[in-house]
Formats: structure tokens, sequence, C-alpha cells
């Protein structure tokens, strides 16, 4: 894949320092793209890749001869996101003098609002992008709230039979934002039993942090149900600089799409 258009070349920063960047990016990154763990991810395919086949078509109308007929093929435009930061020139001078913990709090910042934004896409959707969410998609009503999450795991388990009673099997996983994974993580059931061990009993797979997601969704992993595209993936590019800082950005490519919309139930937000 080629970062030409990255202009990496071009920025005051060594080759010590864009390893740094990088590893930090992975780093935020890979803790925080929560969708990733749970759909199916084809490419990355690189940048000048720019829509998905539908394998679809619609109907023209009229065509400039007469006795021909004509069709279009449908596709989904994949969609350009960025987040911008800044880094100190300072901190990555330091980098270059073995600086082991410099201030790259604004590539964390992007990074969390890159992946909220990701995950967002995946499970509610996106209209303006033309991505449709898994909350959106699927046709079974929410699993509804509860309070007290020792009654956790029956949400979960209501979500599973009414997957499996729709004839999709597992196993399964369930995404959910910061606030519902660490009350999972915190609750302990009566008798001492862990509440996160038991809903991954129940799932016969992961329960996933996911910024972004409102409430939770299970979904089944057996495949083919939800497809991610990347056709850039996300890197680290440069921007501009001043005499204090370097501008710089994450940015990506990507497009998303239900193929089994009753593969999916939400758990309620409220």
């Amino acid at each position: 894949m080629t970062l030409d258009h990255l202009l990496r070349s071009l920025a005051p920063i060594s080759d010590a320092g864009w390893a740094e960047l990088d590893s930090e990016a992975k780093d935020r990154l890979v803790a925080n793209l929560g969708a990733r763990k749970l759909v199916d991810f084809s490419g990355p395919h690189g940048w000048t890749y720019s829509a998905t086949n539908l394998g679809r078509t619609e109907e023209i109308a009229a065509t400039p001869v007469g006795e021909v007929n004509a069709r279009s093929r449908r596709v989904l435009p994949l969609t350009e996101v960025r987040a911008e930061f800044t880094v100190s020139l300072r901190e990555l001078q330091d980098i270059d003098r073995g600086a082991a913990d410099p201030d790259l709090s604004g590539l964390d910042d992007a990074a969390v609002r890159m992946a909220r934004t990701e995950n967002y896409a995946v499970f509610h959707g996106w209209a303006d992008a033309g991505i449709t969410g898994i909350t959106v998609a699927t046709p079974h009503e929410e699993v509804e709230r509860v309070d007290d999450f020792n009654r956790y795991p029956r949400r979960v388990a209501k979500a599973v039979e009414t997957l499996r009673a729709s004839g999709v099997s597992g196993p399964y996983g369930l995404a959910v934002g910061p606030e519902d994974y660490t009350a999972i993580i915190e609750t302990t059931e009566h008798g001492g039993y862990p509440l996160f061990d038991h809903v991954r009993k129940i799932l016969g797979g992961p329960v996933v942090w996911a910024p972004g997601v409102r409430g939770g969704v299970v979904l089944s992993l057996r495949g083919g149900d939800f497809l991610f595209e990347s056709g850039e993936d996300l890197a680290v590019g440069y921007d501009g600089h001043d005499s204090d800082e370097v501008r710089l950005y994450l940015e990506q490519t990507f497009s998303f799409r239900v193929a089994t919309p009753e593969a999916a139930i939400a758990l309620a937000a409220e």
C-alpha cells in the first residue's frame, strides 16, 4: 500500500519519531476498535479503492439506441474519515533523544475519536455516508434495559435465544460501550461467580469493549453476516507544521453493510 498521499516524507519527523507515532496509534486503536473484533473484515485494498461491489443492478430507463437494454451496477462508495491532531516539535525531538514517555495525548484523543466513529457507524449506522448500521437493520425488538446487572445474564440469554429461534447459529459476541463494559467486569453474582465469565459462557464468544456503542449488541460470529471493507487502513499522515507544532491526522477509508439483518439484536440503552 502506497503512503505517498500521506506526505510523511515532508514532515520534520525522524524515522524514530514515525515509529513511535505508529506504535502509539496501533496500541490505542487496537484497544478501541471493537467492531472489527466482531464483524468480517476485508482488506485493506488500498487508497485508490473507492467502492464496494453490491452485486446488484438498477435498470436504466432510456438508452441512446432502440431495442437495447441497460443496467447500472450498484456500488457502495467507501467513506474517507480523518481525525486531526497536533504533536509538539519538542516532544518529537525528545523522542530522538531517547525519551520513553513522550506526550502524544493528541494522537491518543484522535485514535479514540476515530474508533468511536467506526464503531458507531457499524452498530448504529451513518446515513449521510450511506451506511446502515446493525441496530438499524435488525428486525428484532430491543431487549429491555436492566439497572441491576445481576440480571444481565438473563438479558443476554434472551437475546441469544431470539437469534437461535430465527435460525441464526453461534457462537455469539456482545459489543458494549465503556460504562456497561465496566459494570459487567466489576459485578460479581451471588455465590461469587464473575458476571463477565457467565455472560461469555452464554454467548460462546467474547464481550467486547466498543466506545461509541449505545447499550449493547449481540450478534452471530458464524461469518458472512456483517461485512466491513477497508480501502486504506488506518494510517498517520502529515498536514503541516510551524515552529512549535506538527499538524498530523489519522485517516482511513471504509464501507460497511449488513448481509443478514436477523443475525443481531440490540440491548436497549435506556
